[in-house]
Parts: C-alpha cells; structure tokens; sequence
C-alpha cells in the first residue's frame, strides 16, 4: 500500500494449491510480481518497503533482494530501519488495510476459496485512490507522534506513565 494505491493481492500458491511463503516463495514474489509492479510507477525510486520480522521476509536472501530495491528505504527486522515489534499501529495495512478489506469482501458472501480470492481481487481493483492519501497521511501523524513519544506508543504515554 503506497499513497499511490494498492499492489496486489498476492496469493502464495503451486500448481494451485496455497502454500506456506517460505524464503524462496517471498523472494519469488519480491522479483516476479512486487518487482514489475513498482515499475509501473514513475516515482518508485521514492518508495520505501515496510515489513514485519517473519523468518521468510528477513531471511538473507530476501533482504538481498529488498536492499537492492529499496537502497537505504527498507524498515524491517534487521532492515536499513528497524521495526519497533509489537507496532501494528504504525502499519498501514495492519491498522487499516486488512480491516476495510475484510468488510467489503464478505459483503459479496464468498461460498468458496475462488470467490473469495475474485471478492478480494475485486475490492484491491476498486480501493479508491483518494483514500490511499488519507491513510498514509495518517501513518505519518502516528509515526510523529511515535517520535515525539521517544519509541512509545500513545496508548503506553497515556495508560504507563
């Protein structure tokens, strides 16, 4: 998720069957699918890439991949910028992404894993553009506001304190 819209969905599969994304599927996914995706985009030499610390995205090789794509703009476990744990708060599609699309996908009542992943596919193709400004300007109000906290979270200033 960017200012600048949606990338995906992704589904992790072989011969299609789901599977588990282990290093080599992310990294797959990061030259095959992320790759030719951001360079549909003008500007994607100002994108940054925000992970959380799975084993599959900080493995060596992954991180390789990403270092290359992202030089000096990698916010991850162990990536040029490190990734408070515990901080669903300040990610975007943690805070917001999944939860919107959650209920506009079941509004179309999916009875099976290929309606599901069309609903899903459906509502990433209709996000509307406008929004994806909105909520990145809130990322950055809460990521100032993280800083201005020195590392805390609001809720432990408020609640710990």
């Amino acid at each position: 998720m960017s200012r600048l819209g949606v990338v995906g969905p992704y589904f992790s599969e072989e011969g299609g069957e789901t599977v588990t994304v282990i290093s080599n599927r992310h990294c797959e996914m990061l030259e095959n699918f992320l790759r030719p995706r951001l360079e549909e985009f003008d500007d994607s030499e100002d994108f940054w890439f925000q992970q959380d610390g799975t084993t599959a995205h900080t493995a060596r090789r992954s991180l390789g991949i990403l270092r290359e794509m992202f030089p000096s703009r990698l916010i991850s476990l162990r990536g040029d910028i490190g990734w408070p744990a515990r901080s669903h708060d300040l990610t975007p599609c943690d805070f917001f992404l999944w939860g919107y699309l959650k209920v506009e996908v079941y509004k179309h009542r999916p009875q099976n894993l290929r309606a599901l992943k069309d609903a899903i596919r459906e509502e990433v193709a209709a996000f509307p553009p406008e929004m994806t400004n909105i909520v990145m300007e809130n990322c950055r109000k809460q990521l100032r506001q993280f800083i201005a906290n020195n590392g805390r979270h609001l809720s432990d200033v408020i609640f710990k304190t």
